[in-house]
């Protein structure tokens, strides 16, 4: 699932990083925008009011605090103290098994640029490799010692014994820099939001790593909610766009949650005809099955999660008319090649500002120039206005091979307005922008209006 040469992204591959390098680019990131994360600091409290919060802190010298804030994110895990004093249930169960997990070295002949399953009668062993901090990272159910304790971690022996059963003594484990036994929950928040208060990524739901679609729901979780507080923190936009926060993110959090309920049921289960299912007859059938593109493609885009829609959320639009082909109100705006200023990039490189864009679809002077002037000038922070345009055109992205406008379904002209997480807003065919002027006055405030 390397290098599928999928038309409509930049990144049609998979990546594997530890978690501490990933954590490290955030990190990164934030001490560039001049924030620091504090450590040893507990929220041990918080009362709402009318306009905000009261938050009591505890550092780990024992001393508190109290913060006023406006809104309150628990990201703050599946035991999350947000969730629990926020009263906001949190449905599921646990796994009865253990699982053995370890960052070490492995050698046998594993290929370095493939992730390797092996199916056995007691379940599946993974290696993915990493490169960093150990080459391999393992992940198997351990039947062995599955009624140990999760705060007990295994020996390089335990593990060996556990690699040996899964493929017969073909690989030698050394040099552990990390190992544990761990449990696994599936657990999923009756809501994500409870007034002001929030909860995203693990706080919010908890399954097996099965799909291994963990660390991007939670971020797409963050990255959802964080450009709708954004705006209505600063006044843009209205109070309401805060609701289609709960309406577009907890669909995906319970399919993400059943989805690797399934795919861990079938991978774990002892049911005799599971198990010759598993070990003998998935070996057989899934690399012809991977021959062809469109499973392999379906399979990456569930995954890697590209095809999430809002489709139902309040906050997306179809104008009239709507175009009949290409991606709806609440989809993701597919990607391709383009050219920016004679200079080839990706379109989503050209969108990737974190406002609203709108993209214009058709010949520039196809368009009322008036009308889109005082758009533009109505939400001049908030609005990027873009031209798509098969033909080279000063100002304007060139769609070099007509790959984007095919993708859009756009034959004449059309406009798509593309919020700040890549996701369609609003779209309509046609140079009719009324509809367009509409939905933004909805959502966002004119701040050159007069406030009485």
């Amino acid at each position: 699932v390397f290098g599928l040469g999928l038309p409509d992204t930049a990144y049609p591959f998979l990546l594997f990083l530890s978690q501490a390098e990933t954590e490290q680019v955030l990190l990164d990131h934030l001490a560039g925008s001049g924030v620091r994360p504090e450590r040893a600091l507990e929220l041990v409290g918080f009362q709402e009011h009318s306009d905000g919060l009261t938050c009591t802190l505890r550092h780990g010298d024992g001393r508190t605090e109290e913060v006023r804030t406006r809104y309150l994110v628990g990201c703050d895990g599946a035991h999350s103290a947000v969730r629990r004093i926020a009263q906001i249930p949190f449905e599921g169960g646990a796994y009865p098994q253990t699982f053995a997990l370890a960052d070490l070295e492995v050698d046998g002949g594993l290929d370095a640029d493939s992730a390797h399953a092996f199916l056995g009668h007691e379940g599946i062993l993974f290696f993915f490799p990493l490169v960093r901090p150990a080459s391999w990272r393992l992940l198997a159910v351990n039947p062995i010692v599955g009624r140990q304790q999760e705060s007990e971690r295994p020996s390089l022996e335990q593990l060996q014994a556990l690699v040996d059963a899964f493929t017969g003594g073909q690989f030698r484990l050394s040099d552990p820099v990390w190992l544990t036994y761990f449990r696994l929950q599936h657990r999923h928040a009756g809501r994500y939001r409870a007034g002001r208060v929030f909860l995203a990524g693990d706080a919010a739901h908890v399954h097996s790593p099965a799909g291994g679609q963990g660390m991007n729901t939670g971020i797409q979780d963050a990255w959802n909610l964080g450009w709708k507080l954004a705006l209505v923190a600063r006044g843009i936009a209205d109070q309401a766009l805060l609701d289609s926060y709960d309406a577009e993110r907890r669909p995906v959090g319970r399919f993400v949650v059943r989805f690797t309920d399934r795919l861990f049921s079938v991978a774990t289960s002892t049911n005799p005809l599971v198990n010759v299912v598993r070990s003998r007859v998935v070996p057989r059938v899934l690399p012809v099955v991977l021959r062809f593109d469109r499973p392999l493609a379906y399979g990456f885009r569930t995954i890697s999660q590209l095809g999430i829609r809002y489709r139902h959320s309040p906050a997306v639009r179809e104008g009239q008319p709507a175009p009949r082909r290409g991606p709806k109100a609440g989809d993701r705006l597919p990607d391709a090649r383009i050219a920016r200023e004679g200079q080839r990039c990706w379109l989503g490189d050209a969108l990737t500002e974190p406002r609203f864009h709108l993209l214009l679809c058709g010949r520039p002077d196809g368009w009322d120039s008036s009308r889109l002037a005082a758009i533009r000038g109505r939400y001049p922070d908030t609005l990027a206005v873009h031209h798509l345009t098969r033909e080279p055109t000063p100002g304007a992205l060139h769609d070099l091979e007509g790959q984007a406008l095919a993708q859009l379904g756009v034959s004449d002209a059309a406009q798509y307005l593309i919020r700040p997480d890549g996701h369609i807003g609003y779209r309509a065919a046609g140079t009719d922008l009324e509809g367009l002027g509409g939905y933004l006055a909805r959502w966002l405030r004119d701040p050159t209006a007069d406030p009485t």
